[in-house]
């Protein structure tokens, strides 16, 4: 079988530079303590839904930035893993390592069965048919009365995963939320340097000529739907944790919108462009919020202003700092 092309590999992302990485996970568990014993509940509450947005939009970076898959109905799957949990509480079955697991299962059977279909479709088709099963699931969880119906699921306790951990203390739920989330993108950082990771990159760039040279595209797309899908349903185990409630508006195609804003916003294709995008965009909104009740009008004119001036987003922002202080050829040619 031939080998990828050296493009194609050379998109891969270098190994992380893990000193700086654990600085910064180190860094806020540090910040999180701190924000703790000055009885800062509000702002570590703020930060863990943050992570946890950020978290569902590197999940869908799976597959829009690496995969070069548009997705309309990735919050599907986020709340699809809330509700798994939320049910599992209300029916009095509140073990977490259960809660999380079937929640991640049951959003990778369904990122699964969706998949299959959607997959085989390319375009504006497979962007529709995703959008299409993300609206049946909003009005079938709308139906089920239940569980809430439109009015959406309250739970009164948290999971429980014992060994101390009780979620509704801020600190433990913070710590969980960034513990989660690092391992999920040192897991990202594995698979897309793996084999699978460069037919995912070869495929991104040339799907008929990956496939030429022998490559299964549709299994290893699928696969990456998958993990995608789990991803996203961790996310909203961790979601409804936070919030004691989900809604079915956690499933409405518009949520999906917002978590394609957060990818742009970060770096389409770079591990944490999910992250940083999410930390960006809801601070925003937080911000802007107390000032004007037309925020989400400013927010605009930002995603406009990325898009135009840095279209790698936040994550390229070094590389084009670089490149703005590099001074001009002495032949006119680009800094």
């Amino acid at each position: 079988m031939t080998k990828l092309e050296p493009s194609a590999a050379s998109a891969i992302p270098k190994p992380a530079a893990w000193k700086l990485w654990l600085l910064l996970t180190v860094a806020t568990a540090v910040l999180g303590y701190w924000m703790q014993s000055q009885g800062l509940g509000y702002y570590l509450s703020m930060i863990s839904r943050m992570m946890i947005y950020g978290l569902a939009a590197c999940s869908l970076n799976l597959i829009l930035g690496y995969g070069g898959l548009v997705s309309f109905g990735h919050a599907a799957f986020v709340g699809v893993g809330a509700y798994t949990v939320g049910i599992l509480i209300t029916e009095g079955m509140p073990n977490g390592y259960m809660g999380f697991g079937l929640a991640m299962a049951v959003s990778a059977l369904l990122a699964l069965m969706i998949g299959a279909i959607s997959l085989r479709t390319k375009g504006v088709y497979f962007i529709m048919i995703t959008l299409a099963f993300a609206q049946m699931l909003f009005y079938l969880v709308n139906s089920v009365k239940a569980y809430g119906g439109d009015e959406g699921l309250n739970i009164k306790m948290r999971s429980d995963f014992g060994l101390g951990i009780v979620l509704k203390n801020d600190l433990h739920f913070f710590l969980l939320v960034l513990f989660l989330l690092v391992v999920s993108l040192a897991l990202m950082q594995v698979l897309m340097r793996s084999r699978m990771g460069r037919i995912v990159l070869a495929q991104r760039d040339d799907d008929i000529r990956t496939e030429a040279l022998g490559y299964p595209v549709y299994r290893y797309q699928l696969m990456l739907f998958v993990i995608a899908g789990a991803m996203g349903g961790l996310a909203g185990a961790l979601l409804v944790n936070q919030q004691n409630y989900v809604s079915p508006n956690l499933l409405h195609w518009t949520q999906s919108g917002v978590l394609m804003i957060m990818v742009i916003l970060g770096g389409v294709g770079t591990l944490a462009g999910g992250l940083w995008g999410a930390l960006l965009l809801l601070s925003l909104e937080d911000v802007l919020a107390e000032i004007t009740p037309h925020f989400q009008f400013y927010v605009g004119w930002v995603l406009l202003a990325v898009v135009l001036l840095a279209p790698k987003g936040l994550s390229g922002m070094p590389e084009l700092w670089r490149r703005w202080r590099q001074p001009a050829t002495k032949s006119g040619g680009k800094p």
